[in-house]
Order: structure tokens, then sequence, then C-alpha cells
């Protein structure tokens, strides 16, 4: 009887709330699917190198045997020159492998996509937990300084300081091209991305921080830093994971933008935006170039807003379908 007694008490000290979520998550059939075209497009990304070597080519090289002699520029065969030997066609006017130039391009989007998001995460934690925690005129200041930065039109801002960004940057040593590039559209995008998650946070803050067990532990003499790092912070990954999660999709989007209309990442790196933006003049002659980037940005951004609300939905207990 006590045996028994004791293994229910276990199993019910087990199902904490990271554990209970976790439950959730993995019967969700909305997550499951996201989560797996999340991890396809990531491996892909990761083992783009590995491409490289089983299909003899770079998404650099130029395969001008592919191109019909007669007009220069449209691939040989159907849908793009689609073939054993390219996947998923050839680029026109060179030639290019379009499937390693879609592979590489993944690496480079999610690089610059998950390094924005991440710098943004961390900036917006800081300052989401000064502003909730201290109050008063540090509140007021960061709180006003936050809604500015939103207030900014973010595509357009980000076309009008790139050019000078640049500059800057090369100023400090960065090599021209996209050595500058990729850094200050990492910046631009984290510089707009911040406020999102410290909003999030800031509010956060300020509801635990009158609670029982931060009381308590100020009345026993924790110092600042212990009661926001110790007692708070932990309290507030929840929250923040989910933000992130969806995040991540809006950082995909606006990289592809910033590069579509011309102030990111610039040829011969392989980018989706610049597929896209590559692919314009040829979409009435070679849909599949322009279909290939367009469809799997869809893919991703939807798989990564489906995965967020899953979370969202997880982690609340009282969410319901």
């Amino acid at each position: 009887m006590s045996t028994t007694k004791m293994a229910t008490q276990s199993g019910v000290e087990g199902r904490s709330p990271t554990h209970m979520a976790w439950q959730r998550l993995k019967k969700d059939r909305s997550a499951k699917v996201s989560g797996s075209l999340i991890a396809f497009f990531l491996l892909l990304a990761i083992t783009a190198p590995v491409f490289t070597w089983i299909m003899h080519t770079t998404p650099d090289e130029f395969h001008p045997e592919t191109l019909d002699p007669e007009f220069g520029t449209n691939p040989l065969g159907k849908f793009g020159g689609i073939s054993g030997t390219h996947w998923f066609g050839v680029e026109p006017r060179t030639g290019r492998d379009i499937f390693l130039r879609f592979v590489y391009g993944a690496r480079t989007s999610l690089t610059i996509a998950l390094t924005a998001t991440l710098v943004a995460t961390v900036i917006g934690i800081v300052i989401g937990l000064i502003s909730g925690f201290f109050g008063g005129k540090t509140d007021l200041a960061l709180s006003r300084t936050m809604e500015i930065t939103l207030a900014f039109p973010s595509i357009l801002f980000a076309l009008a300081i790139t050019p000078v960004l640049e500059n800057v940057f090369e100023g400090w040593g960065l090599p021209p091209g996209n050595g500058t590039r990729i850094p200050v559209m990492i910046f631009v995008l984290a510089m707009f991305g911040w406020p999102y998650i410290a909003r999030i946070v800031r509010g956060q803050v300020i509801s635990l921080r009158e609670r029982e067990f931060v009381e308590a532990a100020r009345a026993l003499g924790a110092s600042k830093f212990h009661l926001v790092f110790n007692q708070i912070l932990p309290n507030l990954w929840a929250p923040i994971l989910v933000t992130v999660a969806l995040n991540v999709p809006t950082m995909i989007t606006a990289e592809a933008a910033l590069t579509f209309l011309g102030a990111g990442v610039i040829d011969p790196t392989s980018d989706w935006g610049a597929m896209l933006l590559a692919s314009v003049p040829f979409y009435s002659i070679n849909p599949t170039y322009t279909f290939i980037p367009g469809f799997a940005l869809f893919l991703l951004v939807l798989s990564f807003s489906l995965l967020g609300d899953s979370i969202r939905d997880a982690l609340d207990p009282r969410s319901s379908r």
C-alpha cells in the first residue's frame, strides 16, 4: 500500500509544468509537421557543402552548355533545365545550378535571420528586465525608446540607413561587399526587433517583482542582481520562448525583403531574397526559378509561425483547440 502511494506521489511530482508542456507539444500534430519542416531546412543548410561534393560543382560555377545557344539565356529542356545533373534546373543567362544556390541560400538566409533574432532577444531581455524591475524614470525612458523604435517604418528606414552603416562598418575594417552587408543586415534587423521582446519581458517583470518569492528574497538581503537574474529571469523563459519562436519568421521575411529591394546580400553569395530578385526578368520563361525560393520562404515562415503558436498553446494550461 505504501509502495503504491509513493509511486503515485512520485508520478504526480514528476509532472512539472515543463514536462506537461512538452507532453502537449509532442501530441500536437501542427507542432510535429512544422518542426519537421524546420528541421529539414536546417539540415539542408548545414549539409550544403555535401551537395557540392555529390554534384561535382559549386553554386557559383557557370554552365553555358546548359543554355540554349540560339537565345543565349534560356535553359535547355523543360521546366528550366531540370535534369538528373541539375535537380532544380539552371539559372537563366549563367547556367548556375539552382539547387545548389537554393541550399546555400538557405544557409545564408537562416544564418542572418537566426543571428539577428538572437541579438534582438539578448538586447530585449536586458532592457526589458531593467525597465520592468527598476520602474520610475528608468522605465519611462526605456518605454518611450521602445515606442519610438516601433513607430519607425522598419523596412523603409532600413533601406535608408543601410548605405550609411555600410560605410561605417567598412571604416572599422570589415571587407567590402557581403563581408560588410551581412553584419549590417543583422544589426539593422536586431535594432528593429528588440522592442517586441523587451515589451513582453517588461510586462512580465512588473507582474513578478512584487510576488511573494521576490519579496522573501529581498527581505533576506538579496542584491538586485540576484533578484533579477536568479528570482525573476528563470520565470520568464516561457513567454520569451514563445516570442522568439514568433519573431523568427518576421526576421526571415524582413531579410528576404531587404535583399529583394537591393539592400541585402549581393551576388555571388546565394540568398533566397537574391534568388527572387534575379528571377524577376525570367518568371515568364522559367517560372520554377521564381517558385522554388518563393515557396521555400512561404513554407519556412509558415512553419515557424505554426510552431510558435503550438509552443504558446502547450505552455498555457488553459489553452484549448
